[in-house]
């Protein structure tokens, strides 16, 4: 079980925090935000919950979308509530300079040969920081008002106070035995 102690969102897509809660992927592509700071990003949290953005026109950058697909995404501005169904936790990080061992991923995760392409060569860098994460499902839909604090191009925000309990009785994504199988594949490509 996740043991949230703070209240940290980690702001990613819509159908990945969807995908993760529903046990379809197991891993996290990230690069970073704009706002990130000169050291680019950095995983600062081992628990977190999984805040969905509605930033980007996902369902085209996937190779796997959700069953409910007609969600209406007003643009983010416009944006006047936030539902939180799940958090995670940190297992392993790797930052991956090998374009052979970001592609060797493919498998496993749901991002399009293109994002994954952008992604790893966005600037100077060329990296993708890969965490493998514990995805938890909340007991139920965690709703509160959206914020304008939780805008911008940043991975990781604070929410509202409320949202430990829950945690605390969220139930596992993928069994264990799912869950090692997962971990085993991405640690045979990537160690």
């Amino acid at each position: 079980m996740p043991n949230l102690t703070a209240l940290t969102g980690f702001k990613e897509w819509s159908f990945v925090c969807d995908a993760l809660t529903q046990g379809k992927l197991s891993l996290i592509l990230r690069k970073g935000g704009i706002h990130e700071g000169r050291s680019g990003f950095q995983w600062k949290h081992r628990e977190f919950f999984l805040f969905p953005t509605w930033f980007h026109n996902q369902a085209k950058d996937l190779n796997w979308t959700p069953e409910n697909t007609q969600r209406a995404f007003p643009p983010e501005e416009e944006r006047q509530t936030v539902d939180i169904d799940g958090c995670a936790t940190l297992e392993q990080v790797w930052k991956v300079t090998d374009w052979d061992k970001v592609a060797a991923l493919a498998p496993l995760h749901i991002w399009n040969e293109d994002v994954v392409k952008e992604r790893f060569v966005y600037d100077d860098e060329t990296c993708l920081h890969v965490a493998l994460v514990r995805a938890y499902k909340l007991p139920q839909r965690w709703h509160f008002p959206y914020s304008k604090s939780y805008g911008g191009c940043r991975s990781w925000i604070t929410l509202p106070d409320e949202g430990l309990p829950m945690a605390a009785a969220a139930t596992p994504a993928l069994s264990d035995e799912a869950f090692a199988d997962v971990s085993a594949k991405l640690k045979a490509i990537l160690d």
